[in-house]
């Protein structure tokens, strides 16, 4: 007995994102997947930026090398974050220090400062499990937020500043390693990404707004692109042909996106129900539509496969310039799968652990969702089709 339970048990892991099916009336079947790192908790601190592009990075690994890395998150936070101060106070204190960031920053860390691996710099001091259980991040973002407020109006800083912010930094997520033993090997942050096969000048960031001519590059207008990547910028139609030959070609994307939709679900489910039409798709009554609070008509939305907006290039420049389309989250693509109609969509990996959609960490993202609400995408530049890196000069 205790044999057929062991059994069956595995039969249903084996089957949770090939083919998953659940209550509210979805299943999937993949089409196309490419080789992922194990799904990780970024908790409640805001590094999904480093934890997704770093899941990216660990897939090219997968790509490159064959092998299976795990790199620190905090070593790019704690160097990311002490760039971004100094952008900070040298603009005395204007932007606004944030612990977010985006997939640019963690290949700016990589170029400049190296990468390491997550046994050299584990990010969880005095036996804390997990990145905020006390909660961790967020009272290292008000303190470090805090010195830095502490700078303002100031006449005159001292020299040493930096200093005293590292040390808040080392305190919390412990110091930057300058040399590590990794599998026998010593090697610095900079041999290591060498060692890899990782160069950060073949990775590319791609966008697609009006407001900024097409085929021409330039810095996304966002927070958390402090550091003002130069992004391609293609028409809708090119920056969904760019994933798709990605996916097709055994690459994974980047991805920087906004979730505060209310297609959107904590369960695994990204789509763009057309909720204008609300109470005809889901078949309600008029009246009691109207009357039902936002969470239930959220789970009426996505409950199962339902009708969608169909989305243009003048939807996602509107989204933008009105402020419902924000750079939210990061996460990472490497796959597609098809409902129980045949309709496509995207498998995301997402870094909110394994418990907290019905697919072990995976999204389903339908097609829609990609093409509206798809801040830009970080990619290897070979990914592009043939045509489009011609265009744009790659």
């Amino acid at each position: 007995m205790m044999f057929l339970s062991i059994i069956a048990a595995l039969m249903l892991d084996s089957a949770a994102v090939d083919t998953a099916k659940v209550e509210e009336g979805w299943k999937f079947t993949t089409v196309d997947s490419v080789a992922i790192t194990p799904v990780k908790d970024q908790n409640r601190s805001s590094t999904c930026w480093a934890f997704s592009t770093l899941g990216f990075l660990e897939s090219e690994v997968l790509r490159i090398k064959g092998k299976e890395v795990d790199f620190s998150e905090m070593f790019v936070v704690s160097k990311t974050m002490m760039d971004r101060a100094t952008y900070c106070v040298r603009l005395y204190n204007e932007p606004r220090f944030a612990p977010g960031g985006s997939a640019y920053d963690v290949i700016y860390c990589m170029g400049h400062y190296g990468l390491v691996p997550q046994q050299a710099m584990p990010g969880i001091r005095y036996g804390w499990t997990k990145n905020d259980t006390l909660p961790v991040h967020s009272e290292l973002d008000h303190v470090a937020g805090g010195y830095l407020k502490g700078l303002s109006g100031l006449k005159r800083i001292s020299p040493v500043w930096r200093e005293g912010l590292q040390a808040i930094y080392d305190t919390y997520l412990g110091p930057c390693p300058e040399s590590f033993e990794y599998e026998g090997k010593s090697y610095t942050p900079q041999s290591f990404v060498e060692s890899l096969g990782l160069n950060p000048d073949d990775y590319v960031s791609i966008t697609s707004y009006t407001h900024h001519p097409f085929y021409t590059r330039f810095a996304l207008e966002v927070p958390d692109n402090w550091r003002m990547d130069q992004m391609y910028n293609v028409p809708m139609e090119d920056m969904m042909r760019i994933i798709d030959n990605a996916i097709s070609n055994g690459y994974t994307l980047a991805w920087g996106a906004d979730v505060s939709e209310i297609g959107f679900t904590r369960k695994g489910i990204g789509v763009v129900p057309d909720d204008d039409n609300g109470a005809d798709i889901t078949g309600s009554d008029m009246a009691k539509w109207v009357g039902m609070s936002a969470d239930k008509k959220k789970e009426e939305l996505t409950k199962k496969p339902l009708p969608e907006k169909t989305i243009t290039q003048q939807m996602r420049q509107d989204a933008y310039d009105n402020w419902e389309t924000t750079d939210d989250h990061g996460m990472q693509i490497f796959g597609t799968a098809t409902d129980q109609n045949g309709k496509k969509y995207y498998m995301i990996k997402n870094s909110w652990g394994t418990m907290r959609s019905d697919y072990k960490g995976i999204w389903y993202v339908s097609e829609a969702f990609m093409q509206y609400k798809t801040n830009d995408v970080l990619v290897h530049k070979d990914a592009l089709p043939k045509d489009l890196r011609k265009k744009l000069g790659l």
